[in-house]
């Protein structure tokens, strides 16, 4: 055996990672570890386009998705519980009782802490708070079992209107229920229903120039749909953020 696999043996042993008890049905293998400071400073943005989850009410309980989760950015909005997995070595968990639901607002690449997030694996790369909630800090990482849960939100969905007199950018966020929206369509009243395509996470685009009240048809990733009727105001500005209905 090469001494860096040795290592790589002697340090899933001092962790514990190589006894963890399988998940039960329902739930899935992986770990978390930790990013930013330890009030969450420096977690705020990333490959959902949310800007400032904090701003947005997502506060810290947020995680950035392994590729293999992240699924170039489908799984933005969704909202997975994490509770600490048992096993027989070292544990870092405060309790295996303990769990937290997190919303998927980030992916966390390739590469990242020691190929944590590495591609095929289930992960969770979570802010200082969060992780700190179920795990010591001093242990960097820690197994966890997970699930898709029901993302439990205040008020409506928000629509965040960017873009230009030619083309609309949204960003759709406090999206309730399954929460990863899979299917975006935007009216006003000169058009019918225009299909929005994904730009990149949770920033949705029409290329069709669009005024007055906006209306929009959301589906998410359990088949669910949405209508917004007239969400949008009209007399609606760029860089506006309004509130439409949400899922029950």
């Amino acid at each position: 055996m090469k001494m860096s696999n040795l290592k790589l043996v002697v340090l899933f042993l001092a962790l514990g990672l190589t006894t963890v008890i399988a998940a039960p049905r329902g739930w899935g293998d992986a770990h978390i570890t930790y990013y930013g400071s330890p009030n969450g400073a420096g977690t705020e943005g990333g490959a959902c386009g949310y800007q400032n989850t904090y701003k947005l009410g997502y506060g810290s309980m947020t995680a950035a998705l392994s590729s293999r989760l992240f699924q170039g950015g489908k799984a933005c909005g969704g909202c997975y519980q994490l509770r600490c997995a048992p096993n027989r070595g070292r544990n870092w968990c405060w309790s295996y009782a303990r769990a937290i639901v997190v919303t998927a607002t980030n992916l966390c690449p390739q590469g990242s802490h020691g190929g944590w997030c590495d591609y095929p694996k289930s992960h969770f790369d979570l802010p200082m708070p969060a992780f700190t909630s179920l795990a010591r800090r001093e242990g960097g990482v820690a197994p966890v079992w997970y699930r898709k849960v029901r993302c439990a939100k205040r008020g409506g969905v928000r629509f965040t209107i960017g873009g230009n007199p030619w083309f609309l950018m949204v960003l759709i966020h406090n999206v309730g229920g399954a929460g990863d929206v899979v299917s975006v369509k935007v009216k006003c009243p000169y058009t019918g229903w225009v299909s929005a395509y994904r730009n990149w996470g949770c920033l949705w685009t029409v290329r069709t120039k669009m005024t007055g009240p906006l209306s929009f048809t959301l589906v998410t990733s359990d088949g669910r749909t949405l209508y917004s009727m007239n969400a949008v105001r009209n007399g609606w500005k760029f860089g506006q953020t309004w509130e439409g209905s949400q899922f029950r």
